[in-house]
């Protein structure tokens, strides 16, 4: 393999037709952010949106910005953006709640699409939060489904005709392994099973194709490669051929058909409104708006040469100067099944990742051993690349990892 050099990623910055997007974004002067698929940046534009939405709609409009200022359609109109990143038509997707509080509405929805059906399935190792709220409704359930893991592997075979909904994450939040979406989705199907799909490391950063792959669900967060900032709302997606039967539990007054009319007895709207609950979080659906515009604004396919590109790259390195640290790579060779991430082993990952955030290069960890580092395109550089990769060199030969303030477990890692 031909040795690489700093130059030949510097010129790849210098040809980069989204290089323009970075200015886009306030990164703080001196770091490297590869933590995108964590939490995204900040983009310059909402700061004054959040100042234009507290000073002017809330501070001077008051409650009249509901009408004035179209609070009222901000999950419809920032869930329609949304739709286009994923494959959806408008009026299939809705910004609302968390995607913890939106798969637990869908998953027991779907569950009551399929009576009689006695399981749920997902894999081990999926996102805690999915399998713990997978968990809550078959105890809420008293039993009557029973939560089921296959490992990737097997998840096909393990789809059969009593299985009542699928639950996977598209690309996985430590590996960066991608499921076929279309091909269990069709398996599902094919035993008249429902599959709901976790997109919370997906959206933005990979191209995603929900009604072309037959898709009954979705779910997402907004504050990874959205930038919808910390805490953001997440986004649900409902196939419009569930929408008319679907019955989620939390039957809130904006689900209602007519919030407005104030009537004792609920009826739910329509259509995917039905699947909302209490009121919008209107500032923080306002900033999201800001990262969905700048996504929405970026050709995906650009998108997605370059955090290709940008794995290739990153992995070359890692095999040519980080051969005898002890380094495993965790994320597939194969650019067709990863993500936009890197995922690398060690056994002193969690110090090693510290060392590096001191030098202001940001991945995180991910117990017991993984490093992770996510490729955000429209604002990570090549050269980002071979600079972290620089600095791990420098932190594994001098031991700089091994300083007690590094060993030292912080609350988020």
């Amino acid at each position: 393999m031909t040795t690489l050099t700093r130059e030949q990623f510097a010129e790849l910055d210098r040809q980069d037709p989204l290089a323009g997007f970075r200015d886009r974004f306030d990164l703080p002067q001196g770091h490297i952010y590869l933590n995108g698929n964590s939490l995204g940046v900040l983009p310059k534009a909402a700061k004054e949106r959040a100042r234009e939405v507290v000073e002017n709609e809330w501070g001077q409009g008051l409650i009249r910005s509901w009408n004035s200022a179209d609070w009222i359609n901000i999950p419809r109109r920032v869930g329609d953006k949304i739709a286009g990143l994923v494959g959806a038509a408008p009026g299939e997707v809705v910004v609302a709640d968390s995607t913890s509080v939106n798969l637990f509405k869908l998953a027991a929805a779907a569950v009551k699409l399929r009576p009689g059906r006695g399981k749920l399935l997902s894999e081990p190792g999926n996102f805690p939060t999915d399998l713990y709220i997978l968990q809550g409704l078959e105890a809420f359930l008293d039993g009557k489904v029973c939560l089921e893991t296959a490992p990737r592997d097997e998840i096909l075979a393990a789809i059969d005709e009593d299985t009542a909904l699928v639950v996977l994450t598209h690309v996985h939040y430590k590996s960066g392994a991608m499921f076929d979406m279309a091909a269990i989705t069709a398996r599902a199907h094919e035993v008249g099973a429902l599959v709901l799909w976790d997109l919370s490391h997906s959206t933005g950063a990979v191209p995603v194709a929900l009604n072309q792959a037959g898709a009954d669900f979705a779910i997402g967060c907004g504050y990874k490669y959205l930038n919808g900032g910390p805490g953001a709302p997440g986004f649900l997606f409902v196939a419009q051929r569930h929408q008319a039967q679907l019955q989620q539990p939390l039957s809130g007054w904006f689900g209602h058909a007519n919030a407005f009319a104030m009537r004792d007895d609920y009826e739910p709207a329509p259509g995917i409104e039905r699947t909302l609950c209490g009121t919008t979080p209107v500032v923080g659906a306002s900033l999201l708006e800001v990262g969905v515009d700048i996504m929405a604004s970026a050709d995906m396919a650009l998108i997605r040469e370059k955090s290709l590109q940008m794995g290739e790259l990153f992995i070359a390195l890692v095999e040519q100067r980080l051969g005898g640290y002890g380094f495993g790579i965790a994320s597939s060779k194969d650019p067709a099944v990863r993500g936009s991430q890197v995922s690398l082993t060690h056994e002193q990952g969690f110090a090693i990742m510290q060392a590096l955030i001191a030098r202001n290069i940001i991945g995180d960890f991910r117990a017991p051993e993984i490093l992770r580092f996510g490729f955000t395109p429209l604002y990570v550089r090549y050269v980002d690349l071979w600079d972290c990769v620089e600095a791990l060199v420098e932190i594994m030969a001098n031991g700089e990892w091994d300083r007690s303030e590094f060993r030292k477990l912080t609350a988020v890692t």
